[in-house]
Formats: structure tokens, C-alpha cells, sequence
């Protein structure tokens, strides 16, 4: 029997889901509709954007070392307690190589906050949201009140500043 492109295979490294479509209306006359469509849970908005051609390949890259920095400095909601810097046993060890943890996440919050600084105050918004939070185009443009469509200029603006900041060539 084939298997169809909405099924995975169980090696496939993307989590794919179906979602139902939902048809548009007011709350009341909502109703699903039999049609689904496959997600990929792992790709960002930012990557979905790049691949439909509405990001050159400097934004991306951009917009990935800021959500690195972001991601590195554990800004975002944390669930336990980090184990890394336990030493493993009492043996003498030599000097530490590199940065410790701490140290590691302090650098990557004054680079995040300096690429923040540099994108500037109106546009550090739909930056954070779109590339550090990942929310979808639509839903950060719904939540400012902005209309539709217009989030992927001010994006690319916001984008093209962060490239400048991160020295990247092009």
C-alpha cells in the first residue's frame, strides 16, 4: 500500500501534524470543514518566510543568530534546573576551557540586548516576536493592530538592520 505525503515515515526528522481547517465566520457559524492540512512543527516562521522567497538569505541568517543569542541566554521560559555546571566527579580537573555557563548566557544577553538596541524601538517588536517567540506573520500582525500584510516590510527592515549589526557580509 503507498503511503501518502500527509503520513511521515517514522526515521522522518520533521514532526508533521494535521490540522483541521476551520471555516472563517463569527464564533457562532465556525463549523469544521473535513479538509486538513500538514504542519511542520518545526519549522519557524522565519525559515517558512525565507522559503516562499519573501527573505534573502542574509535575513535568515540574521534573523537565526538573533534567536541563537536569544536562545543562548535563556530568556525564554525554563521548566528545571540546569545540571551542566555539576562536577561529575572529585577528581582534580585542569583550567576550564572557555566561558562557563554563566558566562555564556551574560555575553549572549549583552548581544541580544546590543541587536535590539541596534534594530531600534519600533521595530524591535515585530522582531521579537516573529523570530524569538515564533509567532506566525498573521498573529503578530493581529496583535498589534497593524494591518494585514504589513508585517513582512517592517520584518525585512528589522532584518536588514540585524545583518548590518552582525557584520554579514552582503
Amino acid at each position: 500500500m503507498p503511503r501518502s505525503a500527509a503520513q511521515p515515515k517514522y526515521d522522518d526528522p520533521r514532526p508533521l501534524v494535521e490540522r483541521p481547517i476551520i471555516e472563517a465566520g463569527d464564533e457562532n457559524s465556525r463549523r469544521k470543514v473535513a479538509r486538513t492540512v500538514t504542519v511542520n512543527l518545526a519549522e519557524s516562521p522565519l525559515s517558512w518566510l525565507h522559503s516562499r522567497g519573501h527573505l534573502t538569505d542574509r535575513q535568515l541568517l540574521a534573523g537565526e543568530k538573533l534567536r541563537t543569542d536569544y536562545e543562548a541566554a535563556a530568556m525564554g521560559p525554563q521548566v528545571t534546573m540546569r545540571w551542566e555546571n555539576i562536577p561529575l566527579s572529585r577528581q582534580r580537573r585542569g583550567a576550564p576551557g572557555g566561558l562557563n555557563q554563566t558566562e555564556r548566557m551574560i555575553s549572549a544577553k549583552a548581544r541580544f540586548d546590543d541587536a535590539m538596541t541596534a534594530i531600534g524601538p519600533d521595530l524591535s517588536d515585530i522582531a521579537w516576536r516573529v523570530i524569538c517567540a515564533g509567532e506566525t506573520m498573521p498573529v503578530a500582525e493581529r496583535e498589534m493592530a497593524w494591518p494585514a500584510r504589513s508585517g513582512k516590510l517592517v520584518l525585512r527592515i528589522a532584518l536588514d538592520r540585524l545583518a548590518i549589526f552582525y557584520r554579514l557580509p552582503g
